[in-house]
């Protein structure tokens, strides 16, 4: 058993960098306790004496990416069966237990992984454990209940294709990663829903929700060995497995897709390509991101929305993979401002690369940052969710002190040569709305 503690210091990264802006807070307090469980799926608490809640999640590192592509769909397709029932207990009554004691159950599906949780009063914990163990090792996939839940995805796929304002990030992902599942839709599409069989998605599960594939983090007012002895308990039937094989993207991305559609607004997405997960420059890049466009006091939201009111909604992000990754900008504009919004966009990507971000800009970005991850640390759930994606994307147990001593230790140089290195690179612009290709040169 490993048990990890926060604690107070300077972090450093690349020579002779070091974190002196202004000192860290107090230490966070971090009860972690990370270990494996006879069959090798790896399991880390965070105790939280103050909570009064317990929220455990399953993590499975498959997602999108992993699957063939006449299966495209298959994970999140599994994220909606997985609660509908076992041997010991139908869907109905799997709902009625968790709302029986106010709680929150839900799943999620990414490109890379598929997370299972629940959020339960601390002294009904042990029912998501029960509940989570059960639908991991004895899914039935009822043919009825796989039917019903296809015509739900279904519906999902429509709705998407019914707001602009998603859909072109779908668009922009095709975009970014031509003929490669990166680009691919999660959902999946209607052709591969609509095909897939009851067989193949299970085939699918046993598979790769196997443990070398799979690891469970738990936070909020428990206690490491109740949480260990309940899941070796209703885990063990799971054995063996392997982690996906992926390979990175090669085709170069696409310039420019214009989908012409009867919308009030033009939906505008541009994105670059960008970090994997294990890239030193991550961080940086999170700090450029947040000058850009992540926030009130950001570049885009400022020049764009407050000073010109050419849009309502404007924003980037930043996103890492295994092996590659992508950042982007979105807004949505009236058709007959398109060219004066990209004209500012593009203006504005030209000034971060040429000249980086100024002092005042890296401070706020960094004390965004740092603030919205301490605030989140109020949570269960929160706690959770950060132990699950950082040991999907990189194997690792951060303490909250180490993650804010690699944010201050992000300089303004740093952040000068990742925006250059992303944002500098080839641009690739997605469009949605009552425009053709030819109204955009």
């Amino acid at each position: 058993m490993a048990r990890v503690a926060a604690a107070n210091g300077v972090a450093a990264t690349g020579a002779g960098a070091v974190v002196a802006e202004v000192p860290l807070a107090d230490s966070t307090v971090e009860d972690i306790e990370d270990i494996r469980l006879a069959n090798g799926i790896r399991l880390v608490t965070e105790r939280m004496p103050e909570a009064r809640s317990v929220t455990v999640g399953a993590w499975v590192g498959v997602g999108g990416r992993d699957e063939p592509a006449a299966l495209a769909g298959a994970s999140h397709f599994l994220e909606h069966l997985l609660f509908k029932g076992t041997t010991a207990r139908t869907a109905r009554q799997i709902a009625e237990a968790i709302d029986a004691v106010g709680g929150e159950m839900n799943a999620f599906t990414s490109r890379e992984h598929t997370a299972y949780y629940t959020r339960l009063p601390a002294s009904q914990a042990q029912l998501g454990f029960d509940i989570l163990g059960d639908v991991l090792t004895d899914p039935l996939f009822r043919p009825h209940e796989v039917d019903a839940e296809r015509q739900v995805i279904l519906e999902e796929i429509l709705m998407n294709l019914d707001m602009p304002e998603d859909h072109v990030h779908t668009l922009l992902a095709e975009s970014l990663f031509p003929g490669h599942p990166l680009g691919r839709e999660v959902l999946g599409d209607r052709e591969t829903v609509e095909a897939v069989t009851r067989d193949q998605i299970a085939e699918f599960f046993a598979h790769w929700y196997r443990p070398r594939n799979m690891v469970v983090t738990a936070a909020g007012d428990l206690d490491h060995d109740d949480v260990a002895a309940a899941f070796e308990r209703s885990l063990a039937p799971l054995s063996g497995g392997d982690a996906p094989v992926r390979e990175a993207p090669t085709t170069p991305p696409e310039s420019r897709v214009v989908s012409r559609d009867d919308t009030e607004q033009a939906h505008i997405a541009m994105g670059w390509r960008g970090l994997d997960h294990d890239n030193d420059d991550r961080y940086a890049l999170t700090v450029a991101n947040q000058v850009l466009g992540g926030g009130m006091s950001s570049r885009l939201f400022q020049e764009v929305r407050e000073e010109r009111g050419l849009c309502y909604s404007v924003y980037s992000w930043a996103s890492t993979y295994a092996d590659s990754g992508c950042a982007g900008v979105y807004a949505g504009t009236a058709p007959g401002r398109v060219g004066e919004l990209l004209a500012v966009i593009d203006d504005e990507i030209a000034k971060i690369v040429a000249s980086g971000v100024t002092e005042s800009e890296l401070t706020v970005a960094k004390g965004f940052i740092e603030g919205s991850l301490v605030l989140g640390l109020e949570d269960s759930g929160s706690r959770m969710a950060r132990l699950g994606r950082s040991l999907m994307a990189r194997d690792e147990v951060v303490t909250v002190d180490e993650q804010l001593a690699r944010i201050r230790a992000v300089t303004g140089d740093d952040v000068a040569r990742v925006a250059a290195d992303v944002f500098g690179g080839q641009r690739t612009l997605t469009v949605i709305g009552p425009l053709d290709d030819a109204d955009l040169a």
